[in-house]
């Protein structure tokens, strides 16, 4: 029973002058009086499953201290950030994100400022929802433009059913909506006598747009309300996406508001196409998509069928799932990185228990320690702290150094699926050095590790934005912010040539990798004359005789 009233509860904490540590556990026992829920102490007096402070530590924190805290957490339920008022509630979830999987990936995780609420899902495969309320919105407990819910019963969710606010739309719907909307637009641009290719370029610059609004890389709501405000004045639209397009080239204003550097290749102009109203209206349709929620491990492949005129009939056929790349991924490029690294941490760990042995030990004396003693132990233990970070620092170093080459990276949904692996890797490797105490380690594997070769125009000028997409990502959803500027780099590595044969009928070459990853480049004879012709395959077949299964005048169909 409630001991609480809504009315009580906003009242006092409207009136409250709490910084966030003197207030944030008084703030959280008055919400559980709101709602009727026990509080920590009394619920669970252990602290196992519910608890202020959660102490945060993984496998490789040998000495039982632990490395940071979640102010509140409730086993299965949620993950609590609190921050002071008007203090930066983005930082407090970038906090939570770096946490999560220390507190076993809580489904909702919020962020309050003792006035402001926001709830996160954090469920796999759904769209990102948030439920953002403040004091008066709560004592008003009506849905918002905000928070889709009453608040009541988003804070109700925390503690009762946190799978009543999971998201009905996974990210592949989503991720197909926005293929699909966008192929109406490429559809309608060459309808009306637009070069596809350029219509292709032009398009992708507003997808990203879209996913850069969304992830707040571009200010919030500033590329929606563009079209929405001018979509029935395309002239102005154009002129005003013109500014835009030219700020993100070097970056500057637009406006008044402050726009990044992005530039990458991909605004390298302020180049628009006019749209018609028709068009902007659909533009809008897309806009109010959940950009930041989409795949990439499809959506290139989505997006080279939604603008590639010649594949479009394709729209709702079976593309390959990310769960089916990590088939080929896993055992060609993780699984040796990942014995490697299980040697490195047992390393590390090793060095980690010899180094608090020493602690423990000077510890122990207390002030009875002489000084050459003291000194002695500082020596040993900066000398194992040492040993820690550049064995660590190695391993991170070899990861930077990978190179994995899809030689038929079509959108570049395999080179996405190995960059988010090593990425993850990489991060067990910061992980463990932040569980030894060392500072410094952020994440340094990117996406010109990944090279690729694709023919196909529309696919060749996807790829490194599906790379791109999926790196920022990662960055946002595991709390290391954004890319430094220029957001985006350009992508050299990933080439528009043929994998098997050169122009010449020779054999091309083929960029330096570690790791070869993707669907293999050849085909059947019936398949390659199909779509290649006899020319084109006879040559193939000249070039590699001798060199693949088959004889010389039947072309082996099994060949994979």
């Amino acid at each position: 029973m409630p001991s609480l009233t809504v009315s009580e509860f906003v009242t006092r904490w409207r009136a409250s002058t709490l910084t966030e540590r003197a207030g944030y556990q008084e703030h959280f026992r008055d919400l559980c009086a709101l709602l009727g829920h026990l509080t920590p102490a009394e619920a669970d007096p252990t602290g196992e499953s519910y608890a202020f402070e959660k102490g945060v530590k993984k496998t490789g924190n040998t000495s039982g201290r632990v490395d940071g805290f979640a102010d509140v957490w409730k086993r299965g339920h949620f993950a609590i950030e609190y921050k002071g008022k008007k203090k930066n509630l983005t930082d407090a979830y970038q906090q939570l994100l770096a946490y999560r999987e220390d507190l076993e990936n809580p489904p909702l995780l919020a962020v309050c400022d003792l006035n402001r609420f926001e709830v996160h899902t954090n469920f796999t495969g759904t769209v990102k929802r948030v439920f953002a309320f403040d004091l008066a919105e709560l004592e008003a407990n009506q849905p918002t433009e905000t928070c889709a819910l009453a608040p009541l019963v988003v804070l109700r969710a925390l503690f009762e059913s946190p799978d009543s606010l999971r998201p009905a739309q996974t990210t592949a719907a989503v991720t197909e909506e926005a293929a699909k909307t966008f192929g109406q637009l490429a559809r309608s641009l060459t309808m009306r006598g637009h070069d596809p290719h350029t219509a292709a370029h032009f398009l992708i610059r507003l997808l990203f747009c879209l996913f850069a609004e969304d992830v707040k890389l571009l200010p919030e709501g500033l590329f929606t309300k563009l079209v929405s405000n001018f979509q029935k004045e395309p002239a102005t639209f154009q002129q005003s996406l013109g500014q835009l397009f030219a700020s993100m080239a070097k970056g500057g204003t637009f406006g008044f508001d402050k726009i990044k550097h992005f530039n990458g290749g991909l605004f390298d102009s302020d180049d628009t196409l006019p749209l018609i109203k028709s068009e902007l209206a659909t533009l809008a349709k897309a806009a109010a998509l959940d950009w930041g929620s989409i795949e990439p491990s499809i959506f290139g492949t989505l997006f080279e069928r939604s603008l590639d005129p010649t594949k479009r009939s394709q729209l709702g056929a079976h593309y390959t799932s990310r769960e089916d790349i990590a088939l080929i991924v896993e055992p060609v490029v993780m699984l040796p990185l990942r014995r490697e690294w299980s040697q490195i941490r047992q390393k590390a760990e090793a060095l980690a228990a010899e180094r608090d042995a020493v602690i423990a030990e000077q510890e122990a004396k207390g002030s009875n320690v002489t000084e050459a003693e003291r000194r002695d132990m500082m020596r040993r233990r900066n000398n194992r702290d040492n040993a820690i970070e550049d064995t660590l620092k190695a391993f991170q170093e070899s990861l930077v150094d990978v190179k994995v080459l899809d030689p038929a990276c079509g959108s570049g949904n395999f080179l996405y699926v190995a960059l988010r692996s090593l990425l993850d890797l990489e991060k067990s490797v910061i992980q463990m050095a932040a569980h030894c105490g060392l500072m410094g380690f952020f994440p340094r594997v990117g996406p010109e590790q990944m090279r690729g070769l694709e023919i196909n125009d529309y696919a060749h000028e996807l790829a490194p934005i599906t790379v791109w997409i999926g790196y920022i990502q990662w960055l946002r959803e595991n709390g290391f912010g954004e890319p430094e500027q220029p957001i985006l780099k350009r992508f050299e590595l990933i080439k528009q040539q043929d994998a098997v044969l050169s122009a010449d009928g020779t054999e091309p070459e083929w960029p330096e990798a570690d790791y070869i990853i993707g669907n293999p480049p050849f085909l059947g004879d019936k398949k390659m004359r199909a779509e290649l012709g006899d020319e084109y395959t006879e040559r193939l077949r000249k070039l590699y005789v001798g060199r693949v299964e088959g004889s010389d005048n039947h072309w082996n169909e099994n060949v994979r």
